[in-house]
């Protein structure tokens, strides 16, 4: 699975009261939410972005609470993979569970810039910066987890198993 789009970069600790403030949890709509996704970090990040850009970050992204309406916001939005040092576990779980792409790499965190264009192979875990040009590499998924993310989420990867008597 490739992804392709622009960088949005941040820094350390991105909370999930910050990806999706807490006063705006009143609903489990999924466009809903997306319209208030990293508002308090970044005014107008949902204006901004094009549907399938990235988000690059630096350590502990997605730490708080365990929300799972903070994935769920970024992937609503638009965004199509998330690239940071390391994730909260309870986050990475959940944007697992929900089909969100988020891969860890030190050295792709540390040398995208906002505004580079990026590209993505979730399958092998290569990071192309197309535009410095450069390749960083993130571990790649086991192929299960591949396959949770390209059905959209546990729950579409478990009915297409039920589905299919697997």
């Amino acid at each position: 699975m490739e992804i392709k789009g622009q960088a949005w970069k941040y820094g350390d600790d991105i909370d999930t009261d910050v990806i999706i403030p807490a006063r705006y949890l009143n609903t489990s709509d999924p466009a809903e939410l997306a319209k208030y996704c990293l508002k308090d970090l970044d005014e107008d990040f949902v204006t901004k972005m094009n549907e399938g850009d990235l988000i690059v970050a630096a350590k502990n992204f997605g730490c708080g609470s365990s929300r799972e309406h903070a994935p769920l916001a970024i992937k609503a939005a638009g965004v199509s993979c998330v690239i940071a040092k390391s994730f909260a576990r309870i986050f990475y779980r959940n944007a697992i569970n929900i089909g969100l792409p988020i891969l860890e790499s030190v050295e792709a965190a540390e040398k995208i810039e906002e505004g580079d264009e990026i590209e993505v192979d979730i399958d092998s875990g290569e990071i192309n910066n197309l535009s410095k040009d450069e390749v960083y590499q993130a571990e790649p998924f086991p192929e299960f987890m591949q396959e949770l993310i390209t059905a959209g989420g546990l729950i579409n990867y478990v009915s297409r198993k039920v589905d299919s008597n697997e």
